[in-house]
């Protein structure tokens, strides 16, 4: 029997153990629409100093973020994406996709996206570079990978961020909420492998009781999941389209999680796709030229709410 503290290993819940906190994916915004210093991640992201000053150390020690001196009497830095953080691009457009699809935009700031390879303006798009088809979370099926296991659900203790976007003008409101929980992460994660009864999740995550059943009780206000009634008096949770398609935020996370947080006997979960179950081969594409994008193939151009202005793009 499984020990009731212990949790599926997964390369979602460790990618999470990074990104899944809703200031973290605020400052992670400022930084891909530009910002560098900190008085420019704190006008962006309008988090308080202590809380900006915590989550940049963190995101450098997760080797994220890099700092660099650009001014040595006094000494003052900048934060830069390393190459692990520019590895993020990939969950980062898919969160923007789901956002421009299900959150309304009335007030915020909106963003263009131009691919250089083919000069034309265009929508990321979830893409299988097997077959070339959009990837739909109803078409992948999963089976247990070599390094399938359980890990200490070592639930390190974070306040509850979501009122951190409540208001803003942020690209990524609704979609930072739910990325920026990691409990509602590892809810998802559970729902979309089969698991949809409650004492099913709560033995597959290992979280309280209380904090499963406020979860379970705000995706579904979220619109995310639906109860189902079963025979016998007995319920589960079904994922709406909404739900559906927020897939590919969390294969783009499994991708990153798995290139830099796999353990030596290989990835947890094996991904097939379509009937003829070939290996999934996820990435990002162009609707234009169907091409994988990468952050420096992108230009673009923030359409603030208030004004217009095109930054440089990544370096």
């Amino acid at each position: 029997m499984t020990p009731a503290k212990f949790i599926r290993t997964c390369s979602i819940w460790r990618a999470l153990e990074v990104v899944g906190d809703t200031s973290v994916l605020l400052i992670l915004e400022a930084s891909w629409i530009g910002a560098r210093r900190f008085d420019e991640f704190r006008a962006r992201t309008g988090l308080l100093q202590t809380l900006l000053s915590d989550r940049l150390k963190r995101l450098v020690a997760a080797g994220v973020l890099k700092k660099a001196l650009y001014s040595e009497a006094p000494p003052r830095f900048e934060y830069r994406m390393t190459r692990k953080g520019l590895d993020l691009y990939w969950p980062a457009l898919m969160m923007l996709r789901w956002e421009r699809r299900w959150s309304a935009p009335q007030g915020r700031l909106r963003l263009s996206l131009r691919h250089r390879t083919c000069g034309q303006v265009f929508q990321p798009v979830p893409t299988c570079l097997s077959c070339g088809d959009e990837i739909d979370a109803r078409d992948v099926d999963w089976t247990e990978g070599p390094g399938v296991g359980w890990m200490a659900a070592r639930y390190s203790r974070r306040r509850q961020q979501r009122n951190a976007v409540e208001g803003s003008s942020s690209l990524m409101v609704e979609v930072a909420q739910i990325t920026g929980d990691r409990w509602a992460g590892l809810v998802l994660r559970s729902i979309f492998t089969g698991l949809r009864r409650f004492d099913e999740i709560h033995r597959d995550t290992a979280m309280a009781t209380n904090i499963l059943s406020e979860r379970l009780s705000w995706l579904t206000a979220q619109g995310v999941i639906r109860a189902h009634e079963l025979s016998g008096g007995r319920s589960e949770y079904r994922l709406t389209d909404k739900g559906i398609d927020y897939y590919p935020v969390l294969l783009m996370l499994l991708r990153w999680g798995d290139r830099y947080y796999l353990s030596p006997e290989g990835p947890p979960l094996l991904l097939r796709h379509k009937a003829d179950g070939h290996d999934l081969d996820p990435a990002v594409t162009c609707s234009h030229c169907g091409q994988p994008v990468e952050a420096h193939d992108v230009t673009f151009e923030v359409i603030e709410a208030q004004a217009v202005r095109a930054p440089d793009p990544v370096a």
